[in-house]
């Protein structure tokens, strides 16, 4: 599975919280995953947050990469994108 386009928008302060913005990446050009979370870990480094719903006490994620490989490359494109910006 291709990344063929990251959309990424800067939150610039909008929300009063470690989230610094949002993205939606196409994968093969046929479909999408949206509100992928860019946050501000505590030593000041960038790391994605995949989208999740809140069920009882915790959050389950919708959708998420299934290998550590797979997940580099997303993030990587997703703060590459980010960091253009």
């Amino acid at each position: 599975m291709k990344i063929t386009d990251v959309k990424v928008t800067k939150l610039n302060g909008r929300v009063p919280s470690r989230v610094k913005g949002v993205a939606s990446v196409t994968f093969d050009g046929q479909f999408v995953v949206h509100n992928i979370k860019i946050v501000e870990g505590r030593d000041n480094k960038l790391f994605i947050s995949m989208p999740s719903r809140r069920v009882g006490d915790e959050n389950k994620d919708i959708a998420h990469p299934i290998t550590s490989d797979f997940r580099k490359e997303l993030e990587d494109a997703i703060l590459s994108q980010f960091n253009a910006l």
